[in-house]
């Protein structure tokens, strides 16, 4: 890596952002609170029942997809033909009460100038859920989900020029906050800003080694575990 990402916000950095978007899972929340666990649950039992597996060979499967293909879905769409709108809601049939209300972050959200979008690789329902949950979903213009993306997820070139082309966002003056490195690459070529949200404590939760900074990643402009501080050296209050 030839510079190290920088650890606190330089509102100077930060001065023509006039977009801001946010990846939704271990970004808008941390890493810790694991919701993911419960969809992860719900494929894992799709591919086993879709594929009349043993649960260890589905969850290998369905991790195998993920790796090559960035979402199981897409996986399971380009090999077995599936109903991707059926999958999302069997995947993200959910108990979002363990998302509490962040009125910090929406505050920091709010202060932001400009537009907000979030964009994932899950459902709109799913964003919209987890957002009201964390109380910011009034703060945010728009949802970009993979349906929008044509099921064509993060980190596909295709999929950011068409974000970017359907809310006429001007990447020179954008940022992006994500959890997965990979997917800060094709932003930043596009000229973003880049920050990557962290676990607070990488004992406490479960990520492979894929999924972490490593000296290759060069594209990284900002790392943080703590994304309502951040936002608020941005826009200090």
């Amino acid at each position: 890596m030839d510079k190290k990402p920088k650890t606190a916000a330089d509102a100077a950095d930060f001065a023509h952002i006039r977009d801001w978007v946010f990846d939704l899972d271990n970004t808008l929340y941390p890493h810790h609170i694991n919701l993911f666990a419960q969809i992860d649950v719900n494929m894992t039992a799709y591919v086993q029942e879709l594929l009349q597996l043993e649960r260890d060979e589905a969850r290998a499967l369905q991790k195998r997809y993920y790796h090559e293909h960035g979402t199981t879905l897409q996986g399971l769409m380009l090999h077995h033909g599936i109903d991707p709108d059926g999958f999302l809601e069997r995947a993200h049939a959910i108990d979002y009460s363990i998302l509490l209300p962040n009125p910090e972050l929406g505050e920091a959200i709010e202060a932001l100038p400009g537009r907000k979008f979030i964009f994932t690789n899950g459902s709109v329902p799913h964003a919209e859920a987890a957002a009201r949950a964390l109380g910011i979903l009034d703060n945010f213009d728009d949802i970009f989900d993979i349906v929008a993306a044509g099921y064509v997820p993060k980190p596909a070139g295709e999929t950011y020029d068409k974000f970017a082309s359907l809310h006429r966002v001007d990447t020179a003056n954008a940022a992006m906050f994500e959890d997965l490195p990979r997917n800060l690459t094709v932003p930043k070529t596009l000229g973003m800003r880049t920050v990557l949200l962290t676990p607070r404590n990488l004992d406490d939760v479960l990520i492979e080694r894929w999924e972490m900074l490593s000296e290759e990643d060069d594209h990284i402009d900002y790392v943080t575990d703590d994304l309502a501080g951040f936002l608020k050296g941005i826009v200090p209050g």
